[in-house]
């Protein structure tokens, strides 16, 4: 396991971030992808539908173990902003869309099929306690994740079109574990108090991620290196609410779907896909790659 970088202070992590980001850019280790957004509204949701070409150019890497060629085993030092002991170190995507999209990665290789462990959600959660934005978890390929190594996201707000997130007007108006608006299956848990304590508020956090699992039908299978997930999902962490989602398919017309499409950003790999995908209309493909409710 490589040393981890130093821990980032409370209070520390914004201006860590950006400043890693504006020392990465002069290097060139940091690489955004240039888009062209559609703002579409459909479903009581303004999505954004962006146009990548970068998507169509990359590679896929063996998901049977851990990859020959590992971006995360190290994280290149450029990239690199903090660690999150013991267990996490904070990377700069290296190809952002959005500007300062953060991974939070296992020091150390875990399968990204694995299910997420409280220091995962721990680590999570001390970052969205610095920063505001949305926290992700792509689980498996078919979920959208791109690599194997464990990792889970923090998107910084905003996501949409003039607002913070898209979804945030749906999921105002859940029922239990149900939001009313969406037309696929999934489980939805509103945040109760937290305690102060990172540790003590990632151990309600993991409960309630366990209760979703098992509510949303995801399931839970052994495997050689621990309790692995029973199919792919996408988690969606925001500071009031927790949002699973089972997938049935990683593609919709040949267009890839990450944890991001169900917050409301959609990405096309080219004009083709953007019509596609602007054609069928958001919320459609978002039924088409998850399960019927």
């Amino acid at each position: 396991m490589p040393p981890a970088p130093p821990p980032f202070a409370p209070g520390t992590l914004a201006a860590l971030a950006a400043s890693q980001v504006r020392a990465a850019l002069a290097a060139g280790a940091l690489r955004p992808i240039p888009t062209e957004a559609v703002t579409v509204r459909d479903g009581g949701m303004r999505f954004v539908v962006r146009h990548l070409p970068a998507l169509a150019a990359k590679p896929r890497p063996d998901w049977s173990g851990p990859p020959r060629d590992d971006p995360f085993l190290p994280p290149e030092p450029p990239l690199t902003v903090a660690s999150v002991p013991p267990d996490h170190v904070i990377v700069l995507n290296k190809f952002p869309v959005l500007p300062g999209h953060l991974l939070l990665v296992t020091r150390g290789f875990e399968h990204q099929e694995r299910l997420l462990r409280p220091g995962d959600l721990e680590a999570l959660w001390r970052c969205m306690a610095e920063i505001p934005g949305l926290g992700f978890y792509n689980g498996g390929v078919e979920a959208g994740a791109s690599q194997p190594h464990k990792h889970l996201q923090l998107a910084p707000y905003p996501l949409g079109a003039g607002e913070d997130l898209p979804l945030a007007a749906l999921a105002a108006e859940a029922r239990g574990e149900r939001v009313p608006g969406l037309p696929f299956r999934h489980a939805f848990a509103r945040l109760p108090a937290l305690p102060e304590a990172p540790a003590a508020a990632a151990g309600v956090l993991h409960a309630l991620y366990r209760a979703l699992l098992e509510a949303a039908g995801v399931g839970v299978r052994a495997a050689a290196d621990g309790e692995r997930q029973g199919r792919p999902y996408n988690l969606l962490l925001t500071r009031e609410w927790m949002l699973l989602v089972p997938r049935s398919r990683e593609r919709y017309a040949g267009v890839s779907v990450n944890g991001l499409g169900f917050a409301g950003s959609l990405f096309a790999p080219d004009r083709a896909g953007l019509a596609r995908l602007l054609a069928a209309r958001p919320m459609t493909v978002l039924r088409a790659v998850a399960d019927p409710p």
